[in-house]
């Protein structure tokens, strides 16, 4: 008993410190993960903490049940409208990407640690894969909002990648075990892995789906029996031969995108199993780390993971992404965005359960990669982004959503708002909100009194207002809401422009309208044409071509079409040509 609770009280001590941690981190912009991380190796055996933990079975069965939520999490937040944007090159990247990582990596393994080349490339395809729960922490926790092509890559990539990496330290330990070559059912292994894990993935997420709207519970055990659909889902494949992981993150996907009665509910909890999976993983693995031996091998291993993020992983990138002809500034972000987090650390426990030679070296290598990838690239993805004009004005979000069961797919929700004090609905009538048909207010507060009518309220800053509207409106009614300040370069008047313009205008009548000469073989085409000739793909909100004097930015998008360009001015030379 006494054991249990000093176990207890110890767990919930590191929790409540990660978590407080945390609100410095934000601040300071440092990966979460890398905090969380942190705060377990100041815990273990030789930080102040003094726990010796050494239980590498526990923490191999501690990873992969928090990197099944995680996953889920992730799926469930994933549109699959965004699937045309992203899904063949995150395949790529999925598979010969992870190929083409692991082989360089592994060969710069090899020689900065003295291994055989078979050694090397085990460490390679260890850290071969990038990390869902890096991927999804930093894109979704870190208040950037990326361009849509961007992140969806980024997403479905980290979210099916593992497979192929399984499938290669699989193989490798199999080999370096028994010293013969891997035989045709490795192959077999992979593709049961790929198949099994898509299969079962897409069939339990309609099932769950199923089973969700016609199951009556009460409010709070519908995300409960999510979470048990979704881990019965990662078991079951696992059990039959699959990819738990790749099954668990499809039947996300497949229950997320569908109508599901209180998907808000569980979205909403999911998030926070989301962050207890994140944080309970990386208090683990970071007790498990031991910091001496890291600084061992840390001159070797720091090659290893310079190798990786500056040579193998750019080249990775480039030739995944030769077919699909993206811009090179989407292509150096998804290059450097290749993070690594639990994943490899958890992949790095097989040779030790294996009982390969120089296993311990494989995990402290695969540890520090890990840190430097959270340290160098987790730190540096918002002014990357800013860099390379990625960054997109950030969608601004209700502070309260709630879905209403009408018994329909009408899918209305009660959405809640506070009006900032800079909102430009600040002394605004209700009028002015420009609400779609069907959409209304239903209430507002100014302190705690209620103001009435509330459709005849003129709002004031830190007004409450709720409004009936569609689950597809809500964004744009959060947009006009505008619920937080935005540095100067994303305002977004700054960022696209003072006129929003037809796509089916012709550029040659928008640069007569303005003084300037327009190119010659640009002339006769409409803007939208102009776009899509610059980007050769789906076009989404935030891409930009630059004219002399002028920009085009995609400033709405309605599925595969654009609906508004942004025109920002550039004030030119008097008569100067814009070709």
């Amino acid at each position: 008993m006494q054991a249990a609770n000093e176990l207890l009280f110890v767990g919930a001590l590191l929790f409540v410190a990660a978590v407080l941690v945390s609100a410095w981190a934000f601040r300071v912009g440092a990966p979460l993960l890398l905090v969380f991380l942190v705060v377990g190796m100041l815990a273990g055996e030789e930080g102040p903490g003094g726990i010796r933990f050494d239980d590498f079975r526990a923490t191999y069965i501690v990873g992969n049940i928090a990197l099944a939520v995680i996953l889920f999490d992730g799926g469930l937040r994933t549109r699959v409208t965004s699937f045309a944007l992203g899904f063949r090159p995150a395949m790529s990247l999925a598979t010969l990407g992870v190929v083409v990582t692991a082989a360089i990596t592994g060969a710069i393994a090899a020689w900065a640690l003295g291994l055989s080349l078979l050694q090397g490339l085990l460490i390679g395809a260890i850290v071969g894969s990038t990390d869902a729960a890096a991927v999804f922490s930093l894109l979704r926790n870190q208040g950037i909002g990326l361009k849509q092509r961007v992140a969806t890559v980024l997403e479905i990539e980290s979210g099916s990648n593992d497979p192929m990496a399984i499938f290669l330290t699989v193989a490798l330990v199999a080999l370096l075990a028994s010293g013969e070559a891997p035989s045709w059912q490795i192959g077999v292994f992979f593709v049961q892995q790929m198949g099994l894990g898509l299969v079962a993935g897409y069939a339990g997420g309609r099932l769950l789906a199923w089973g969700i709207n016609r199951i009556r519970l009460a409010e709070g055990l519908y995300p409960l029996l999510t979470l048990a659909g979704g881990l019965f889902v990662f078991g079951a494949t696992a059990y039959a031969g699959g990819s738990g992981f790749l099954a668990i993150y499809v039947a996300g996907i497949v229950l997320g995108n569908r109508p599901v009665h209180a998907l808000q509910d569980i979205l909403s909890v999911h998030d926070g199993l989301a962050w207890l999976a994140q944080i309970v993983m990386f208090l683990v693995l970071g007790l498990l780390a031991t910091p001496s031996e890291l600084l061992a091998v840390a001159p070797a291993a720091l090659l290893v993971a310079a190798g990786m993020i500056l040579v193998a992983r750019p080249v990775a990138v480039w030739l995944s992404l030769l077919l699909y002809r993206a811009p090179v500034a989407e292509k150096l972000f998804i290059s450097w965005v290749g993070l690594r987090g639990a994943v490899p650390v958890v992949l790095a426990l097989f040779p030790l359960m294996a009982g390969l030679d120089q296993a311990r070296l494989y995990f402290d290598v695969a540890f520090f990669v890990v840190l430097v990838s959270l340290v160098c690239q987790g730190w540096t993805i918002t002014p990357l982004a800013r860099l390379l004009k990625l960054e997109l004005p950030p969608a601004f979000e209700a502070r309260q959503r709630v879905a209403l069961d009408i018994g329909g797919d009408k899918g209305f929700e009660l959405v809640g708002y506070q009006v900032p004090e800079w909102s430009p609905l600040n002394g605004a009538g209700a009028d002015e909100l420009d609400l779609a048909p069907g959409e209304r207010i239903v209430a507002a507060f100014r302190g705690d009194q209620p103001l009435e009518p509330p459709e005849a309220a003129r709002f004031a800053g830190g007004d409450i207002v709720y409004l009936l509207a569609r689950s597809g409106n809500v964004d744009a009614v959060s947009r006009r809401f505008a619920a937080r300040p935005l540095p100067e370069p994303l305002l977004e008047r700054r960022f696209f422009g003072d006129f929003a313009l037809d796509p089916q205008a012709r550029l040659a009548d928008v640069c007569l309208a303005y003084g300037i000469q327009p190119p010659a073989d640009l002339a006769d085409l409409s803007l939208a044409e102009v776009i899509v000739r610059r980007f050769k793909g789906v076009p989404v909100v935030g891409d930009r071509v630059t004219l002399e004097g002028i920009d085009l930015v995609v400033r709405q998008t309605d599925g595969k079409s654009i609906a508004k360009v942004g025109l920002v001015l550039h004030p030119p030379p008097a008569n100067k040509d814009c070709s």
